[in-house]
């Protein structure tokens, strides 16, 4: 009489399906930050834009603005909104990247390996996430240049960059969608600018939205930049901070849950 062996799947194969991903995500992550190294002018010219933003609203804008601000220097109020500004607009490499993958064919090589389908686009908003890692420490020292100071020590700022680089990481999943379904770079960068002007400019980024008509408040109050931006400036500025902090973790977890899935589904109809 024989008797049937049943077979008992190996703990160790489970924790390879579970590791693939994230190994796969982080060697196509190295890639691309291997690319800002090879061509470090991509990395000069991101950071250019930032510093002109730092530079205009502080001495072109700021004696005007900062006239409806009560209670700190203006510069104190707009870095923050400048950290998360930064954060935003760096994500739109994400759209830019993967729309040129896509048109160069590396899409279709990398669906020829073996490798998780998530990695692709894992891989590049990491990368945007380590690029705004240091983004974000060289406006830091470009703040402190022109007269930002912390008003609540260095673990609430830290804390701070934290929730800008939550923020971009989770601002890199709206433009790999953009990119995934535009497919060329030129029409990509075209797509997420007006996507990008309503979402920073109508905000609390720069200008309290007080400032703003009342039609216009209800759009700014209620939108994540402003929640950030809020988030981020409670943290320097010492105000409490719980609230805006829940927040504005609440938007990234949301954007993340609702365009992961998305972009996820798109790479798999592209190639």
């Amino acid at each position: 009489m024989m008797v049937a062996q049943l077979a008992v799947p190996s703990t160790g194969g489970i924790r390879e399906r579970l590791t693939d991903p994230v190994r796969d995500g982080l060697a196509v992550a190295g890639r691309n930050l291997i690319a800002l190294v090879r061509v470090p002018r991509l990395l000069v010219f991101s950071t250019i834009q930032p510093l002109v933003f730092v530079l205009m609203f502080r001495y072109v804008f700021g004696g005007v603005i900062g006239r409806a601000i009560v209670g700190v220097p203006y510069v104190d109020y707009l870095m923050p909104g400048i950290f998360v500004q930064t954060a935003v607009f760096g994500a739109m490499n994400s759209a830019i990247g993967l729309a040129t993958d896509m048109q160069t064919g590396l899409m279709e090589r990398f669906r020829s390996l073996p490798m998780a389908r998530s990695a692709v686009l894992s891989g590049r908003t990491l990368a945007d996430l380590a690029r705004n890692v240091f983004v974000v420490a060289l406006m830091t020292g470009v703040g402190f240049a022109v007269g930002f100071r912390l008003h609540a020590g260095t673990p609430a700022f830290l804390a701070a960059v934290l929730l800008v680089l939550a923020f971009g990481f989770a601002m890199s999943w709206i433009f790999a969608v953009v990119g995934l379904a535009v497919g060329d770079p030129e029409t990509a960068q075209a797509a997420a600018f007006p996507l990008l002007v309503p979402l920073v400019f109508a905000s609390s980024a720069f200008i309290p939205v007080h400032t703003m008509p009342g039609w216009l408040q209800a759009f700014a109050n209620h939108q994540p930049v402003s929640k950030s931006a809020q988030a981020v400036r409670d943290l320097v500025l010492g105000t409490p901070a719980a609230t805006d902090i829940w927040q504005a973790l609440a938007w990234d977890a949301g954007i993340v849950a609702a365009f992961a899935p998305l972009g996820v589904w798109l790479y798999r109809r592209a190639v």
